[in-house]
């Protein structure tokens, strides 16, 4: 962040030389002209001299504006690294709870932080979502005992919250295939519902 406010500040700095050059050149051009009507080739050099010092100023704005954007993306992987791991964090740790079927006051601790870890990097629609699966998690495992049925309960919460994780992480990608939200969120619903099913045989 302090990189980025500096190169601005840099671009500002440059900005404002450019402009009195041009109006300090524009004055100082028509000033030259008179003056240097009869010398040789005088006044191609101060065309010369002020069109390589504006050169110059263009180009270094150039060159910080291209940093600014190679920052900018910098960070914006390096977020999307965190939430990713996050994310992934959680789900592991369902995953740990859904295949002992029991659980412990240290598992609900590590809830509480990993709920304070989402606050931190995951989109309003999934800390909304968020909410709806905590409640209900809460709810079919106050006797810390996981049954079949309530598992499958809440891998169906759990599906709903990955559709909002997935339009965070991937949401701009998934605009540019060929299927809408709509029919990736019904995709996802319906997989889950699939091996619900199979497990409940």
């Amino acid at each position: 962040m302090d990189q980025l406010l500096q190169i601005k500040k840099e671009n500002l700095l440059y900005m404002i030389i450019a402009t009195l050059l041009f109006i300090g050149g524009y004055a100082f051009l028509r000033y030259s002209y008179k003056i240097t009507d009869n010398l040789p080739f005088a006044q191609e050099i101060v065309l010369v001299v002020l069109g390589t010092i504006v050169t110059i100023l263009i180009t270094a704005i150039l060159l910080n504006k291209q940093t600014e954007v190679e920052l900018k993306k910098e960070e914006n992987i390096k977020f999307l690294e965190l939430k990713t791991d996050i994310y992934l964090q959680l789900l592991n740790y369902l995953e740990n709870i859904m295949l002992k079927n029991i659980t412990t006051d240290e598992d609900l601790i590590k809830l509480r932080f990993l709920t304070h870890k989402l606050a931190i990097v995951a989109s309003p629609d999934v800390l909304v979502q968020f909410e709806k699966f905590v409640h209900l998690f809460i709810q079919t495992t106050r006797d810390h005992r996981l049954e079949k049925k309530e598992t499958n309960i809440i891998s169906e919460e759990l599906a709903k919250l990955t559709v909002k994780i997935r339009a965070d992480l991937v949401g701009e990608l998934d605009k540019e295939s060929s299927f809408t939200q709509f029919q990736i969120s019904k995709q996802i619903l319906a997989n889950t519902e699939s091996l619900i099913e199979n497990n409940s045989h």
